[in-house]
Protein backbone atom coordinates (compact mmCIF):
# COMPACT_ATOMS: atom_id res chain seq x y z
CA UNK A 1 0.00 0.00 0.00
CA UNK A 2 1.09 3.27 -1.02
CA UNK A 3 -0.06 5.83 1.49
CA UNK A 4 0.96 8.68 -0.32
CA UNK A 5 -1.37 7.97 -3.30
CA UNK A 6 -4.60 6.90 -1.00
CA UNK A 7 -6.97 10.49 -1.33
CA UNK A 8 -7.51 11.91 2.16
CA UNK A 9 -10.86 11.70 2.07
CA UNK A 10 -10.86 8.25 1.75
CA UNK A 11 -8.62 8.04 5.11
CA UNK A 12 -10.96 10.35 6.94
CA UNK A 13 -13.99 7.91 5.62
CA UNK A 14 -11.87 4.80 7.93
CA UNK A 15 -12.32 6.19 11.29
CA UNK A 16 -16.22 6.44 10.64
CA UNK A 17 -16.10 3.11 9.14
CA UNK A 18 -14.23 1.84 12.03
CA UNK A 19 -16.77 3.02 14.66
CA UNK A 20 -20.17 1.51 13.76
CA UNK A 21 -17.97 -1.63 12.76
CA UNK A 22 -16.75 -1.69 16.57
CA UNK A 23 -20.59 -0.97 18.10
CA UNK A 24 -21.87 -3.88 15.50
CA UNK A 25 -19.23 -6.27 17.06
CA UNK A 26 -20.07 -5.27 20.75
CA UNK A 27 -23.44 -6.19 19.46
CA UNK A 28 -22.25 -9.26 18.70
CA UNK A 29 -22.42 -9.19 14.97
CA UNK A 30 -20.04 -11.30 13.29
CA UNK A 31 -20.45 -9.88 9.75
CA UNK A 32 -21.68 -7.45 7.49
CA UNK A 33 -21.95 -6.24 4.22
CA UNK A 34 -21.34 -3.25 2.04
CA UNK A 35 -25.00 -2.39 1.99
CA UNK A 36 -25.47 -2.56 5.58
CA UNK A 37 -22.51 -0.43 6.11
CA UNK A 38 -23.96 1.85 3.30
CA UNK A 39 -27.38 2.60 5.41
CA UNK A 40 -25.77 3.37 8.53
CA UNK A 41 -23.09 6.03 7.26
CA UNK A 42 -25.10 7.73 4.84
CA UNK A 43 -22.79 6.83 1.89
CA UNK A 44 -23.25 4.08 -1.05
CA UNK A 45 -22.34 0.98 -0.88
CA UNK A 46 -19.82 1.68 -3.74
CA UNK A 47 -18.40 4.04 -2.29
CA UNK A 48 -17.79 2.03 0.95
CA UNK A 49 -16.22 -0.86 -1.55
CA UNK A 50 -14.30 1.36 -3.56
CA UNK A 51 -12.48 3.07 -0.56
CA UNK A 52 -11.92 -0.38 1.38
CA UNK A 53 -10.61 -1.83 -2.06
CA UNK A 54 -7.91 1.26 -2.10
CA UNK A 55 -6.18 -1.36 0.84
CA UNK A 56 -6.85 -4.86 -0.40
CA UNK A 57 -9.58 -7.39 -0.64
CA UNK A 58 -11.59 -7.43 2.60
CA UNK A 59 -14.89 -9.56 1.57
CA UNK A 60 -16.05 -11.56 -0.60
CA UNK A 61 -18.50 -11.28 -3.27
CA UNK A 62 -22.20 -13.18 -1.37
CA UNK A 63 -20.56 -13.64 1.72
CA UNK A 64 -19.73 -9.92 2.63
CA UNK A 65 -17.07 -9.08 5.49
CA UNK A 66 -16.07 -10.28 8.27
CA UNK A 67 -16.67 -7.08 11.36
CA UNK A 68 -13.80 -8.51 13.69
CA UNK A 69 -11.66 -9.06 10.53
CA UNK A 70 -12.05 -5.93 9.09
CA UNK A 71 -12.27 -3.74 12.24
CA UNK A 72 -8.64 -5.44 12.65
CA UNK A 73 -7.82 -4.29 9.64
CA UNK A 74 -8.63 -0.96 9.96
CA UNK A 75 -6.77 -0.63 13.13
CA UNK A 76 -3.61 -1.50 11.45
CA UNK A 77 -4.26 0.96 8.81
CA UNK A 78 -5.05 3.71 10.89
CA UNK A 79 -2.11 2.64 13.26
CA UNK A 80 -4.63 2.84 15.88
CA UNK A 81 -3.54 -1.18 16.79
CA UNK A 82 -1.24 0.32 19.38
CA UNK A 83 -1.32 2.86 21.55
CA UNK A 84 -0.48 6.81 21.09
CA UNK A 85 0.89 9.03 24.08
CA UNK A 86 -0.37 12.57 23.40
CA UNK A 87 0.72 16.26 24.94
CA UNK A 88 -1.96 18.68 25.93
CA UNK A 89 -1.32 21.92 25.60
CA UNK A 90 -3.78 24.55 27.80
CA UNK A 91 -5.70 23.22 30.75
CA UNK A 92 -8.56 25.66 30.85
CA UNK A 93 -12.46 24.79 30.62
CA UNK A 94 -12.04 22.72 27.42
CA UNK A 95 -8.51 21.60 28.23
CA UNK A 96 -9.86 20.46 31.66
CA UNK A 97 -12.86 18.66 29.84
CA UNK A 98 -10.64 17.23 27.50
CA UNK A 99 -8.57 15.61 29.68
CA UNK A 100 -11.38 14.38 31.79
CA UNK A 101 -12.88 12.33 28.74
CA UNK A 102 -13.02 8.46 29.10
CA UNK A 103 -13.16 7.82 25.38
CA UNK A 104 -9.39 8.13 24.51
CA UNK A 105 -8.00 4.86 26.42
CA UNK A 106 -10.49 2.51 24.60
CA UNK A 107 -9.60 4.29 21.17
CA UNK A 108 -5.67 3.93 21.44
CA UNK A 109 -5.12 7.28 22.67
CA UNK A 110 -3.92 8.50 25.97
CA UNK A 111 -2.87 12.10 27.55
CA UNK A 112 0.35 11.60 29.11
CA UNK A 113 1.12 15.45 29.67
CA UNK A 114 -0.09 18.39 30.35
CA UNK A 115 1.03 22.03 30.19
CA UNK A 116 -0.02 25.59 31.11
CA UNK A 117 1.11 28.74 31.63
CA UNK A 118 -1.00 30.07 34.46
CA UNK A 119 0.80 29.48 38.20
CA UNK A 120 -2.66 28.74 39.32
CA UNK A 121 -2.99 25.83 37.01
CA UNK A 122 0.01 24.31 36.74
CA UNK A 123 0.41 21.82 39.74
CA UNK A 124 -3.23 20.62 39.99
CA UNK A 125 -4.16 17.17 39.22
CA UNK A 126 -6.62 16.63 36.24
CA UNK A 127 -8.02 12.92 35.65
CA UNK A 128 -4.25 11.63 37.59
CA UNK A 129 -1.91 13.98 35.48
CA UNK A 130 -0.30 16.53 36.76
CA UNK A 131 -0.08 20.35 34.87
CA UNK A 132 3.16 21.07 33.82
CA UNK A 133 4.55 24.12 33.07
CA UNK A 134 4.78 25.29 29.45
CA UNK A 135 8.27 26.40 29.77
CA UNK A 136 8.79 22.77 30.09
CA UNK A 137 7.34 22.21 26.64
CA UNK A 138 10.32 20.85 24.76
CA UNK A 139 12.31 19.20 27.28
CA UNK A 140 8.95 16.73 28.48
CA UNK A 141 7.85 16.41 24.77
CA UNK A 142 11.29 15.54 23.53
CA UNK A 143 11.61 13.05 26.48
CA UNK A 144 8.61 11.23 26.16
CA UNK A 145 9.23 11.11 22.37
CA UNK A 146 5.38 11.84 21.85
CA UNK A 147 4.50 12.79 18.49
CA UNK A 148 0.63 13.77 18.89
CA UNK A 149 -0.62 17.09 20.43
CA UNK A 150 -3.78 18.35 21.04
CA UNK A 151 -3.99 22.41 21.54
CA UNK A 152 -6.71 24.16 23.42
CA UNK A 153 -5.06 27.84 23.82
CA UNK A 154 -6.53 31.03 23.55
CA UNK A 155 -5.85 31.75 19.40
CA UNK A 156 -3.42 34.67 19.81
CA UNK A 157 -0.72 32.12 21.75
CA UNK A 158 -1.79 29.41 18.96
CA UNK A 159 0.66 30.00 16.49
CA UNK A 160 3.56 30.52 18.53
CA UNK A 161 3.00 27.10 20.94
CA UNK A 162 2.47 25.09 17.55
CA UNK A 163 5.96 26.21 16.53
CA UNK A 164 7.20 25.22 19.90
CA UNK A 165 5.85 22.09 19.60
CA UNK A 166 6.91 21.28 16.43
CA UNK A 167 10.65 21.85 17.15
CA UNK A 168 9.61 19.22 20.47
CA UNK A 169 9.14 16.64 17.71
CA UNK A 170 5.49 16.93 17.37
CA UNK A 171 4.12 15.52 14.04
CA UNK A 172 0.33 15.95 14.36
CA UNK A 173 -1.72 18.70 15.75
CA UNK A 174 -5.66 18.46 16.83
CA UNK A 175 -6.20 22.21 17.32
CA UNK A 176 -8.86 23.83 18.90
CA UNK A 177 -7.85 27.37 18.90
CA UNK A 178 -10.15 28.95 15.90
CA UNK A 179 -7.27 30.20 14.08
CA UNK A 180 -5.11 28.77 11.20
CA UNK A 181 -1.86 27.67 12.10
CA UNK A 182 0.74 27.93 9.72
CA UNK A 183 3.38 25.16 10.14
CA UNK A 184 6.09 23.03 7.77
CA UNK A 185 3.79 20.60 5.32
CA UNK A 186 5.11 17.08 7.37
CA UNK A 187 3.32 18.54 10.03
CA UNK A 188 -0.80 16.95 10.13
CA UNK A 189 -3.49 19.22 11.21
CA UNK A 190 -6.80 18.89 12.24
CA UNK A 191 -8.94 21.61 13.27
CA UNK A 192 -11.61 21.62 15.43
CA UNK A 193 -13.88 24.80 15.50
CA UNK A 194 -17.54 24.08 16.71
CA UNK A 195 -18.73 27.64 15.28
CA UNK A 196 -17.25 26.79 11.88
CA UNK A 197 -19.61 23.80 11.63
CA UNK A 198 -22.57 25.55 13.10
CA UNK A 199 -22.27 28.48 10.23
CA UNK A 200 -22.51 25.02 7.84
CA UNK A 201 -25.57 24.03 9.59
CA UNK A 202 -27.40 27.74 9.40
CA UNK A 203 -27.04 27.50 5.45
CA UNK A 204 -29.40 24.78 5.42
CA UNK A 205 -31.85 26.23 7.76
CA UNK A 206 -35.50 27.98 7.10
Amino acid sequence: MDEQNIPDIVVSRLPRYLQVLQRMYHENQQTTSSQELARKLGLSAAQIRKDLSQFGEFGKQGTGYSIRFLIDQLQSILKVNHGWEMALVGAGDLGHAIARYQGFSNRGFCIRVIFDNDPEKIGKDINGITVDDISHLEERIKDLGIKIAMLTVPSPAAQAVAERLVQAGIQAILNYAPVPLSLPPQVYIQNIDPIIHLQHMTFYLE
